[in-house]
């Protein structure tokens, strides 16, 4: 692998003028493509195999003027302050709210009348209308979307409070702040790390590059694939941090060939050859785990798994061409501050730089260095036992939304439980047997504990299937309402026995109770097999068991420990002043897997790169303890660089008003903190010290199978010494 990317480096410094056009195409095209795109993305979730995702498909079917999965919009409406909404004034005030809303699209099914519907609260003061459209959420238009703006605008001019909820309803953009943020963060640690403005200035421009084509063509996608709206934000959120650490390493690198001795174009070539192994393998693994989503079976997360993995592809793609490329036209002035760094090497012995002050504390009482790490991260692991799944809905949302303020208002006029409705449904291929039945399940549900409301059952024209809706006393998210799911399904099942027909349960709050239920499951599972992919792959990078053990070990502390300081925040409350969570509440399903798959690859980043090192150091005659020490040297300044970078970009999502992508940010912003700072750089030091020899052993067995993946580059230590000053020959050594 290092000889190939040896050879596609220097091409690419000699060939720049045309690396440089060829990525300008690719941007321009698919640029130019997203442009004359309408975005198409949904927040809405299916979930195969659950009982409410059948009971959807079975309406869909049966009860197409239902549309289960059609685009719904809950427009609430509150007369001014101590007048009722039926007064004659308000009533053509409401009259005119209900036309402007069936006017404001062609794909409108139908808009009720609360009137005739009965769907006014007991003080008189507030409805509710429900407007159908006849398409899914996701294929609604910008223009559907401005125009239920403007009816709901246009109700509020005649005095009353119009609010509204659902699918149907517009999200609140997200600003490019996070972005702007994190690239700003960035740019000065990179400026202080590398100390000129144009090795700074390369990592950024490129990361632009990459996360520009992931976008766009995850804008071209959307409408196609109907992709989930939170994609663009973690492809955005990983292109950043992946794109610049990817290319810090190979400019960091660069810049110790050159010190070495090579000239430019040679330095290129075994940067590439070396950071960029480490970059190519980093990459995949990201992308593996990503992928890997898809065995949880659950459409929105098996998208966003892809589309993140392509993005994390593209870093790669960009890296390993474009920035050996960028180097060809300012070989010298990447260097910075680093010109002389060959030449004052002798006279700055003395003064030990912080990583080897910081490595021999560490190796000098490895014991006890372990001990406190490992006892630390099991303490901020300890909040995962209380870890509760949930969906966000929209009384997640800002206060500020039209979502949430609909929300409360249906909630303080007609019961908690209004938000998180209950659809039954009973079906037979027989009418009287699914009529005997649905009356049965009708009384029997009003029956049950925490029903505030019951209705009749209603029958689709062939009479074979009714809907009977439940209106829980409590909100979606709470106990009660999950027990009252879970004893309706039981009455469901008793109910098929004894007349035959069958029933199932759905609506939001029995999907939130499935897609919660199928994560709990899958998630320790997936974790399982993340830790032995982790383990299979880096024995053969490292040829060793005892590494790859203490990597998934490692990673296992730091994954649990982020997920802790998530549950804390994010669902317990604590410091949410600080964090700016407006509303406490259950973590959302997708967030702890989906930290789990890109943590996993963003601690092999930093495994791979610290640890090839040190290897390297070790097959070059140091002992174990002297190549801990020297690898750790050459690692430690650009591993804290590429991890502050990654903490700074997470963190600025943590503002986005997408609680996916908020939580998302905090936790993966902890888990690189911890797994950069913690594990990789004081526990993997530690342990290899405790180790010696042991830790880079293998069984022959084992060896002989396995095949040889060059990601240290010695292959390229043994080839000819090309482009090397006379006097510099000396210096060649992988180390450097």
């Amino acid at each position: 692998m290092a000889t190939f990317l040896h050879w596609i480096g220097r091409t690419a410094f000699k060939r720049r003028w045309l690396v440089l056009l060829f990525w300008g195409i690719v941007v321009a095209a698919v640029g130019g493509a997203a442009a004359q795109t309408t975005s198409g993305s949904s927040s809405a979730i299916t979930l195969p195999g659950t009982e409410s995702q059948r009971a959807n498909d079975l309406l869909g079917d049966k009860f197409p003027e239902v549309n289960a999965s059609g685009a719904t919009a809950r427009v609430v409406l509150r007369a001014p302050h101590g007048e009722k909404i039926t007064s004659k004034g308000n009533l053509a005030s409401v009259a005119a709210v209900l036309k402007n809303l069936a006017a404001s699209s062609s794909r409108v099914s139908t808009v009720s009348d609360p009137f005739k519907s009965g769907t006014i609260s007991k003080d008189g003061a507030t409805a509710y209308t429900t407007v159908t459209y006849r398409i899914t959420p996701g294929e609604l238009t910008d223009r559907d979307h401005e125009r239920l703006d403007d009816a709901l605008g246009e109700g509020r001019k005649t005095g009353l409070t119009v609010e509204a909820s659902g699918n149907a309803v517009a999200t609140e953009e997200e600003s490019s702040s996070a972005e702007a943020i994190g690239f700003a963060l960035a740019a000065v640690i990179l400026l202080i790390t590398l100390g000129s403005l144009i090795a700074a200035g390369l990592p950024l421009l490129t990361a632009v590059v990459g996360v520009g084509i992931s976008l766009s063509a995850i804008t071209v996608l959307s409408p196609v694939f109907d992709l989930n709206s939170s994609t663009s934000a973690l492809a955005s959120m990983l292109g950043i941090a992946v794109g610049i650490d990817y290319a810090l390493f190979i400019v960091s690198r660069y810049r110790s060939e050159r010190a070495a001795g090579h000239d430019a174009c040679e330095a290129a070539g075994r940067a590439n050859g070396t950071a960029g192994s480490a970059v190519v393998f980093a990459g995949l693994t990201v992308m593996i785990a990503l992928v890997g989503l898809a065995v949880v079976n659950l459409p929105v997360l098996t998208a966003m798994g892809i589309t993140a993995a392509g993005a994390v592809a593209v870093a790669v793609l960009v890296a390993i061409t474009l920035i050996p490329a960028m180097l060809g036209f300012a070989p010298e002035r990447v260097r910075g501050r680093s010109r002389d760094h060959a030449d004052s090497r002798d006279n700055r012995e003395s003064k030990a730089p912080f990583g080897r002050r910081w490595v021999t504390a560490v190796t000098r009482r490895p014991v006890r260095v372990l001990l406190s790490c490992v006892a630390a991260l099991i303490v901020l692991a300890l909040p995962v036992t209380g870890l509760e799944l949930g969906l966000p809905d929209d009384g997640s949302k800002p206060p500020s939304t039209t979502q949430r303020k609909a929300y409360d208002m249906l909630a303080q006029s007609f019961g908690k439980g209004f938000n998180g409705p209950l659809t039954v449904v009973v079906t037979d291929q027989a009418a009287a047997t699914a009529k005997k039945a649905a009356a049965t399940m009708g009384s029997k549900i009003r029956e049950l504990d925490d029903v505030a409301v019951a209705t009749p059952a209603v029958f689709n024209t062939s009479g074979d299937t009714a809907i009977i809706t439940v209106i829980p006393d409590s909100a979606p998210s709470d106990d009660a309402t999950k027990d009252l799911v879970a004893n309706v399904r039981s009455l469901a099942a008793t109910t098929e026995r004894s007349i035959g027909a069958r029933s199932m349960v759905t609506g939001t709050a029995a999907l939130n109770i499935d897609v919660s239920d199928k994560f709990s499951a899958a998630l320790m599972p997936y974790l399982l097999v993340v830790v032995g992919l982790a383990f299979l792959v880096l024995i053969l990078v490292f040829r060793s068991l005892l590494v790859p053990l203490k990597a998934a070990l490692g990673f296992l502390l730091s994954v649990l420990a982020s997920l802790g300081a998530v549950v804390a925040v994010f669902q317990w409350g604590w410091l949410k002043d600080l964090f700016g969570v407006e509303q406490p509440g259950p973590i959302m399903s997708l967030m702890p897997i989906l930290t789990v798959g890109i943590v996993f690859g963003l601690a092999m980043d930093y495994q791979v790169f610290l640890v090839t090192r040190i290897r390297e150091a070790y097959v070059h005659g140091a002992d174990p303890r002297q190549a801990v020490v020297t690898g750790f040297e050459h690692s430690a300044k650009v591993i804290t660089a590429a991890a502050l970078i990654m903490i700074c970009v997470f963190a600025g999502f943590m503002s986005s008003t997408d609680s996916v992508i908020a939580a998302l940010g905090l936790g993966l912003a902890v888990a690189v903190a911890l797994d950069a700072f913690i594990v990789r750089m004081t526990i993997v030091p530690a342990a290899l010290a405790l180790l010696g020899r042991r830790a880079w052993s293998l069984p022959a067995w084992i060896d002989r199978v396995l095949p040889i993946v060059d990601i240290e580059g010695e292959q390229l230590a043994k080839s000819p010494a090309v482009g090397v000053r006379p006097e510099s020959a000396t210096e060649l050594s992988p180390r450097h």
